[in-house]
């Protein structure tokens, strides 16, 4: 990789960075933007896995609430 190329890498990385800083881990990836610039299959398969258990959490969270509530309907008749 030419120089050139290994410093425009960086500055998207960089940007990256700055952007979890500002915006939060969790916003920036699932909000803020797909990184489309950044040319690296790794970098996009962990954001896509990152987004699809952090998916996962929240409707496990989601239906364990719903279940608790439910308990607790059926336990107040």
């Amino acid at each position: 990789m030419a120089n050139k190329d290994l410093y425009e890498e960086l500055e998207k990385f960089q940007m990256v960075k700055y952007r979890i800083e500002n915006e939060g881990f969790h916003y920036c990836f699932k909000h803020y933007s797909s990184f489309e610039e950044i040319d690296d299959p790794e970098f996009h398969k962990l954001r896509k896995y990152y987004l699809q258990y952090a998916e996962l959490l929240e409707d496990y969270v989601n239906s364990s609430i719903e279940k608790i509530e439910d308990e607790i309907s059926e336990q107040d008749f």
